[in-house]
């Protein structure tokens, strides 16, 4: 005897509501980095001047949030009202949308492991952009101290890198304090340290070069990231993978869904 799961034509309830309950946390995430992102901008006054997301000639962090969390808010929207509402245009919405980030996950993770030098170029050159801004945003500076104390790194490829920044650079008519200095997230650290010494940079560069290692750190940001992508490499592709068993979960319910409602739709 064969059973057929549209034997009575009925919509599954049980996938209706998986489908409902996978976007609903994606649907509130999105909103939740919404939210934060236009918070960040209020914290730094560009609600009230919009002409400064124009004058940062860095990355600011906010817009990175402000898109995802504008995308997941959008596709989980899609989601949870497709799936409720049993509208097919939505949920077909969904799923290309999801099948076509995908796609593209995989297609850039194909292409930086074929051009892995112009991407080494791009990364640095884009950190070293940033380097010069470092005092522009303070999401930005925030970004870059935590990279660098994270990965034990200074600049790009160097601690000199941070010449190209206005306020560290190496001039003689260069009036700033931090002259020839590093910003503190470069400066070692000992354990004990209760209380964080943001002046730990200053003058740093006007020693001799074998004497930085007594100071701060000497390793490149973009060395430092070479060696660690091997050393967990494994975690790595595990989140690979987690994120994209999500996807295709979100795409087997979306189309398991529209195939569903399609044929109650055909039998009435």
């Amino acid at each position: 005897m064969h059973y057929y799961r549209y034997e009575n034509a009925e919509v599954s309830c049980c996938y209706k509501y998986l489908m409902f309950s996978y976007n609903i946390v994606f649907w509130l995430a999105g909103a939740a980095f919404i939210g934060i992102g236009f918070w960040a901008w209020s914290e730094k006054g560009v609600l009230l001047d919009l002409t400064q997301v124009t004058r940062l000639h860095g990355f600011d962090p906010v817009w990175l949030v402000l898109i995802v969390g504008g995308i997941t808010f959008i596709l989980g929207f899609a989601g949870c009202v497709g799936a409720l509402r049993e509208n097919i245009c939505l949920l077909k919405f969904f799923s290309g949308v999801i099948g076509f980030i995908f796609f593209l996950e995989l297609t850039a993770a194909v292409l930086a492991f074929l051009f892995q030098d112009p991407v080494r170029d791009w990364i640095q050159d884009f950190f070293l952009t940033n380097v010069k801004a470092y005092r522009e945003d303070i999401d930005l500076q925030n970004l870059i101290d935590s990279l660098q104390k994270l990965n034990h790194c200074c600049g790009a490829k160097e601690p000199d890198d941070w010449n190209l920044n206005v306020y560290f650079n190496c001039t003689p008519s260069n009036p700033s304090r931090e002259k020839c200095g590093v910003p503190f997230s470069c400066c070692l650290t000992d354990p004990i340290d209760s209380v964080l010494n943001t002046q730990c940079g200053y003058d740093v560069r006007d020693l001799k070069k074998n004497e930085w290692d007594n100071y701060i750190y000497t390793k490149g940001c973009i060395p430092a990231l070479e060696e660690w992508l091997p050393r967990n490499i494994y975690i790595v592709a595990g989140v690979f993978i987690v994120i994209s068993l999500l996807q295709m979960m979100g795409i087997f319910f979306a189309r398991t869904l529209i195939g569903d409602i399609e044929k109650v739709r055909f039998y009435h």
